[in-house]
């Protein structure tokens, strides 16, 4: 079934909007002003499964991503340390502003480094266009100059959005003063060709031909179509906020056709993502989960499973509870009807399962089905086995390297989600030596029963389920009494996982030494 996957339809469309071409440029971009999380991450990997469908087509794809790191510094994000110090650099350009943690060469640098780093684990790999080298080395200087020149256009486009007109003087550039380094120009006029004169508010005055000067920036409703038209971007897609009446893509998309002549690119909205519980990112107060925090808890492909089966106008949330059972169980499920281990509802659900997955993968798809601990079983596992991957490796008998690496991987989430995010009572520690605990004799005399039977008989989940009903019955105690005494012997707690299985997991061997240390 061709296209039945919503990256392969938009990529259909991209061709039919864009002409059947042999190359495309993709495009997507941020402004490095706060932490880069994982709402900003939508843009890319939307981009990305876009990138990749119109590749599936035999098309070749120039996939850029923009820093805008040109873009001023208006407010200091409340979990940087040194507030007082980033203060004085408001209203100077991103690129110039200092790493407070003293590891990049600038604050954008710091805010880009770690993004850029994991990006290629997610199989994503765009080309790096640092809007601010651009400006610098006058890259833009013909797409200024033509702004400049239309500017009474742009503010036609402008002003039928606007409840206030914009003033006479408005003119479509900033300029960072060449003294002080901030926009706070207090008066600005285009003397026509290349040349600019300004005035500043720390007293500043100069005459530059912004061919040679790189202080001069296009302010961002028109920067973005002069990009677009440069690049000769086929597809960007935006948030809600740049599509809606009046947004900066309306208005991009007027200005490109009318300033510089060219075609606006293909695009779409996509929607926010939350955390759960109902909050939104924000990188101005540190209210962020950023693609390291989740590639900590979660593997690549099912990050990337999380996207590509949810279309980009959908909401969801990032969840890093009990939901994150599920959501492993989910994709444990998709790759097994892609190697049809478990049959799909019908053929449609089969083709979109399998589309998804094969978006979903992050290098060369293994020709037989990997390994599929679960998340739930892993989380007991790394416990049981003290975080030890040798021990953890051979528990779970790895047939090959692919497997042995799913193994490594789920484990470190897994371990990961266990210091970071998960509650008490799924944590655990199996004692070695008995806990002081107190129990009844009756409750001692089952434990030592169960001793003996792990030891005689080789149970599975149901008969060991069982076994523990009959010594219930045996022993006159009350269910809950029996496993909370069990559990308060094995790992010091008065609950725990499911204990029939807990107890294969763990190994009868090891609970029932550890049983026999009772005494009557």
């Amino acid at each position: 079934m061709e296209n039945i996957h919503w990256a392969d339809q938009f990529a259909a469309k991209v061709i039919r909007e864009k002409g059947d071409k042999d190359s495309y440029t993709v495009a997507a971009g941020i402004t490095p002003s706060g932490t880069i999380h994982i709402g900003n991450f939508r843009e890319v990997i939307t981009v990305d499964l876009i990138a990749k469908a119109l590749e599936n087509k035999g098309k070749k794809v120039r996939f850029i991503y923009s820093w805008d790191d040109c873009d001023v510094f208006r407010k200091v994000p409340k979990n940087l340390p040194k507030q007082d110090l980033l203060k004085d650099y408001l209203r100077k350009p991103l690129f110039l502003i200092p790493d407070v943690f003293n590891k990049f060469e600038n604050y954008a640098a710091h805010n880009k480094a770690e993004f850029e780093k994991d990006l290629p684990l997610m199989n994503i790999n765009p080309e790096f266009i640092h809007q601010y080298k651009k400006y610098i080395a006058h890259d833009y200087a013909e797409g200024i100059k033509i702004a400049l020149e239309h500017t009474d256009k742009i503010k036609e486009i402008l002003n039928e959005f606007r409840k206030e007109p914009l003033a006479d003087s408005w003119l479509p550039v900033f300029v960072f003063c060449d003294k002080c380094s901030t926009d706070k120009i207090t008066k600005l006029t285009y003397k026509g060709d290349y040349n600019l004169n300004y005035e500043c508010e720390c007293g500043n005055k100069q005459t530059i031909d912004f061919r040679k000067e790189g202080i001069v920036t296009l302010k961002w409703r028109v920067d973005w179509p002069m990009r677009w038209d440069y690049e000769n971007v086929d597809f960007e897609p935006a948030g809600k906020d740049h599509f809606a009446a009046g947004g900066s893509r309306a208005t991009g998309e007027l200005i490109q056709k009318a300033v510089y002549g060219t075609e606006p690119p293909f695009g779409f909205v996509y929607e926010w993502i939350a955390m759960k519980g109902g909050k939104q990112f924000a990188s101005s107060s540190g209210d962020v989960i950023t693609l390291a925090e989740m590639l900590s808890v979660y593997q690549s492909e099912i990050i990337r499973y999380l996207f590509a089966g949810t279309r980009p106008n959908a909401v969801f949330e990032i969840s890093f509870d009990l939901d994150i059972f599920k959501i492993y169980e989910d994709f444990d499920k998709c790759e097994r009807i892609y190697f049809k281990e478990q049959e799909a509802k019908n053929e449609k659900e089969y083709f979109n399962q399998k589309r998804i997955y094969e978006l979903s993968a992050v290098g060369e798809i293994p020709k037989k089905m990997p390994i599929q601990p679960s998340f739930r079983h892993m989380k007991n596992i790394v416990q049981i086995c003290s975080n030890d991957m040798g021990k953890i490796i051979a528990y779970l008998k790895p047939k090959n390297d692919i497997d042995k690496q799913r193994i490594i991987t789920r484990a470190n989430c897994a371990i990961n989600w266990l210091k970071k995010y998960a509650s008490e009572d799924m944590k655990f520690i199996v004692q070695t030596e008995l806990p002081l605990v107190e129990l009844s004799d009756d409750e001692k005399n089952a434990l030592i029963q169960l001793s003996e039977s792990l030891i005689k008989d080789k149970f599975d989940n149901e008969s060991l389920f069982n076994e523990f009903y009959n010594l219930v019955k045996a022993n006159n105690l009350k269910t809950g009494d029996f496993f909370k005494a069990a559990y308060s012997v094995i790992i010091n707690k008065q609950k725990g996982p499911k204990l029939a299985p807990f107890i294969l997991e763990i190994g009868q061997e090891k609970i029932s030494q550890l049983l026999s240390q009772l005494k009557p």
